[in-house]
């Protein structure tokens, strides 16, 4: 498995990957000097440098999901919510095919090993607010504000 680091505006990231596939991409400290570049993380990185910049709303990246079923039909869900929009983890669930398994779709969105690609920060509480973020609460709310998502 490869590894390369970029800086973005709201910090660094930690792409994994192997064979022009992703398999992570997660918030990170810094550089790590013995990191590899290649031909794909400079895409992957030039996507989220697009993204970061209002001009990319849907990642063409090759990934690799790792997890259970239920974490790859909730991290699947994910992809369906739209740029600038939210869902709730009860709709999540639902999308996943357990309406009720709410708190197992928290776990799985918790354990989202492609942050920003599988936009996890979409997903808010039931009654509207943000709630839990790998990254913290404020890269959730730099991130919807990028997207000019509005809080109800």
């Amino acid at each position: 498995m490869e590894h390369a680091f970029h800086l973005t505006p709201i910090g660094w990231v930690r792409l994994e990957y192997q064979h022009e596939v992703a398999y992570r991409l997660n918030y990170c400290d810094g550089e790590d000097p013995g990191a590899s570049s290649s031909l794909f993380s400079c895409e992957v990185f030039r996507q989220l440098d697009d993204y970061f910049a209002g001009k990319l709303k849907d990642f063409k990246v090759e990934c690799c999901l790792e997890g259970t079923d239920f974490q790859k039909r909730v991290w699947q869900a994910l992809l369906q919510i739209p740029y600038g929009q939210t869902l709730t983890y009860g709709a999540i669930a639902g999308m996943a095919g357990s309406p009720n398994a709410c708190r197992g779709a928290g776990q799985a969105i918790h354990r989202n090993p492609l942050a920003i690609i599988y936009p996890c920060h979409r997903v808010i509480g039931a009654d509207g607010s943000l709630t839990g973020y790998g990254g913290g609460l404020e890269k959730k709310k730099w991130l919807l504000d990028l997207e000019g998502w509005q809080a109800t």
